[in-house]
């Protein structure tokens, strides 16, 4: 009877160790079946940081350059405005020039002809007090 129970015994370790050693086998199967999945989906994740990164970094970098964009047109802008402004000054600088020049020679001009008016008007008076003599 005790041999009986010894080999029931020992035929209940065998079948529990080879149990375990099932269990042990399945249990492996799905921790590298999880690891499996684990690494997949860490991998996708990775992959999309990575892309949410470059997009981020290609928008910050669109942004940065819209930004220089603006700042060189507005550097542009006020350029403009200054050229056009000194433009401006020069040419009422020369117009003032012109207009004192010609006011000079129309002086010029009015001084001569009052000059020979004068001469012609001496002439005649001349002419006049001549002819009255000679009357």
């Amino acid at each position: 009877h005790e041999r009986e129970h010894d080999r029931e015994i020992c035929e209940l370790a065998a079948k529990h160790s080879e149990e375990m050693e099932k269990l042990r086998a399945e249990l492996k199967e799905e921790q590298r079946h999880l690891l499996d999945e684990l690494w997949q989906q860490m991998a996708a994740t990775h992959r999309a940081e990575h892309e949410q990164a470059q997009l981020q970094s290609k928008t910050l970098h669109s942004l940065e350059l819209e930004a220089l964009r603006l700042t060189l047109n507005n550097m542009h802008t006020s350029q403009l405005e200054l050229t056009q402004s000194n433009l401006r000054k020069e040419k009422e600088t020369a117009l003032m020039e012109l207009r004192e020049m010609l006011n000079d020679k129309r002086a010029q001009e009015v001084a001569i002809l009052q000059s020979r008016h004068q001469l012609e008007w001496e002439k005649i008076k001349e002419q006049c007090l001549k002819e009255k003599e000679d009357l």
